[in-house]
């Protein structure tokens, strides 16, 4: 859920991390930031994929801890 909500927020037309770096740094476009978002939205995108095909994953430690 965490995962996805940050895809969310970094991909546009909602896009707020995206304005947030924006107004950090004002000089730099923001295609550019876009353009250096896209490698982690690609691999936020593969992780949930593993974890929609693989559940057991995300559900392993907590297996183990409660017994």
């Amino acid at each position: 859920l965490t995962i996805n909500m940050e895809l969310g927020l970094i991909t546009p037309p909602v896009g707020l991390n995206l304005f947030v770096i924006n107004g950090i740094s004002p000089d730099i476009k923001l295609t550019t930031i876009l353009k250096g978002a896209v490698p982690f939205m690609l691999c936020m995108v593969v992780a949930i994929l593993i974890l929609c095909v693989f559940p057991e994953i995300a559900t392993w430690l907590p297996t183990k801890v409660m017994g």
